[in-house]
């Protein structure tokens, strides 16, 4: 298993902000398997930390896992992220999927395909939303031990609306040997996020 840390630098103020932002708490799931996977990572925490309605608070450690899904495909790298936001819910996927652009992700192709980047809103605040192409939480979160793990590490108590903690969400997959949706085990204790 691979694993890779990275460190907030000056509070991860970007753009020489010094202090984090009184907005929302949001969380957001990173995943990649196509070049090189923890420079694309890193880009995405730069660019996400640039945004002037963003501050990434933390992130987790980074851990290859094995992909999941019809299509075979490199190991993944996983984590996640905590942001600060003044962004609403939309404005802040949209602000998602442009850094994907940014970084090449094009989404034509198969779904649970490989990718260069994969940027996941897990959770935005304690809010429920249920629109055409937003749902938050993210509708498969509380099955996909490669998206709880890493949330774990940043928010042990956070609290995925209608379905509990995290922590406890984490430990019922634990209990039940299971590790998502396609049953397969990985290296490590994540799959990718996506």
């Amino acid at each position: 298993m691979q694993v890779v840390r990275i460190r907030l630098r000056r509070r991860y103020a970007a753009g020489g902000r010094t202090g984090y932002r009184r907005g929302v708490r949001a969380y957001v799931g990173l995943g990649a398997n196509l070049g090189d996977r923890e420079a694309t990572v890193r880009q995405a925490i730069e660019l996400l930390g640039s945004s002037p309605d963003v501050v990434v608070v933390g992130v987790s450690t980074l851990r290859e896992t094995e992909p999941w899904g019809p299509v075979s495909q490199p190991p993944y790298l996983n984590g996640a992220l905590a942001l600060e936001t003044d962004l609403g819910p939309r404005a802040l996927l949209e602000l998602l999927l442009d850094v994907e652009r940014q970084l090449g992700r094009r989404r034509a192709g198969e779904r649970w395909g490989p990718r260069t980047i994969d940027l996941d809103l897990l959770l935005y605040d304690e809010l429920s939303v249920d629109e055409p192409g937003l749902t938050l939480p993210h509708p498969r979160l509380h099955e996909r031990r490669f998206a709880l793990e890493p949330l774990v590490e940043l928010a042990p108590a956070a609290t995925v609306p209608g379905r509990g903690p995290v922590s406890e969400l984490l430990a019922t997959l634990e209990r039940r040997g299971g590790s998502g949706p396609s049953g397969t085990v990985s290296r490590s204790p994540h799959h990718r996020a996506g």
